[in-house]
């Protein structure tokens, strides 16, 4: 594979994707009970704002780093915010500061009774994933296909869990097909886990197989949040980005729709932004 994250570390994407992790694992921690964090394409858990791959894009500066001047954001997103800060340049000495990947952004949040399970294939992120993660007994980490290693990790010992699914889409609308396979089995192993799947919006016709497999592969509670910063009829950028919920947590449409507006306003790069929260399956 060739996809490097940290050219898109802190994009609009990232912010989508890491307000929905926030609010699952907040919503998850409402119980006293452990529970298990699988993540099947983790990346490095964290990337240098201040370096070369994210300089050469600044894909930041037109995601995160917009929210950090908006005033009067919603608690889910002032959250998010505070743990990017935390990742600043105390904490490594780069002048620009971290980005918390998923696994950052994870462990920064689960208790000392959950456990996260990290799969990264790419052999420099998963070094650095596991450096990053050397010291924290909570944390395993795995080189080898994130679809592959659910068979082996579901359903975990905690009986309660969430697995985000966020791979790099290089092979385009195949992925989705690889994602639907991988659901299938890994749900009939573990029926009442929650599963978030992080998935990128160029055209809609690669969407809407999706959405319709979800709708009818007797799955639970499915929600798809939606934020599009232009068009979907060109597959030549990314023109915005989705979350798919499986099992979604109790209430999480209600923070999680609190932030969509929010995020429309302040990540337009165009007058095309838009944003979109539906239930395929609500039961």
């Amino acid at each position: 594979m060739n996809y490097r994250h940290a050219y898109h570390a802190g994009n609009f994407a990232d912010v989508l994707k890491h307000l929905v992790l926030v609010a699952c694992i907040e919503s998850m921690k409402a119980k006293q009970t452990p529970f298990c964090y699988v993540d099947t394409h983790a990346g490095a858990g964290r990337y240098d704002l201040g370096g070369i791959e994210a300089q050469k894009t600044g894909e930041a500066h037109d995601g995160v780093r917009r929210l950090f001047a908006a005033d009067r954001l919603p608690t889910l997103i002032h959250a998010y915010l505070n743990l990017v800060r935390s990742q600043g340049p105390q904490n490594g000495g780069s002048p620009e500061g971290f980005y918390p990947g998923s696994p950052a952004i994870a462990a920064a949040l689960l208790r000392d009774q959950d456990r996260l399970q990290l799969c990264e294939l790419q052999d420099l992120e998963y070094a650095q994933l596991r450096n990053l993660f050397k010291n924290d007994s909570r944390v395993a980490v795995h080189q080898r296909d994130g679809y592959q290693a659910l068979k082996a990790l579901l359903p975990p010992r905690e009986k309660r869990g969430l697995v985000l699914i966020d791979p790099p889409f290089e092979a385009q609308a195949e992925e989705f097909r690889l994602i639907e396979r991988s659901l299938r089995h890994a749900m009939d192993r573990w029926p009442t886990g929650v599963f978030a799947i992080w998935y990128p919006i160029k055209l809609r016709q690669h969407i809407t197989p999706f959405h319709r497999w979800l709708q009818n592969s007797g799955l639970r509670k499915v929600l798809v949040a939606e934020l599009l910063l232009h068009p979907d009829n060109s597959a030549l950028r990314l023109n915005g980005c989705g979350m798919a919920l499986i099992n979604a947590p109790y209430r999480i449409d209600r923070s999680i729709g609190e932030c969509l507006p929010v995020l429309a306003q302040h990540l337009a790069q165009s007058r095309f932004s838009q944003h979109q929260m539906e239930w395929l399956v609500e039961d």
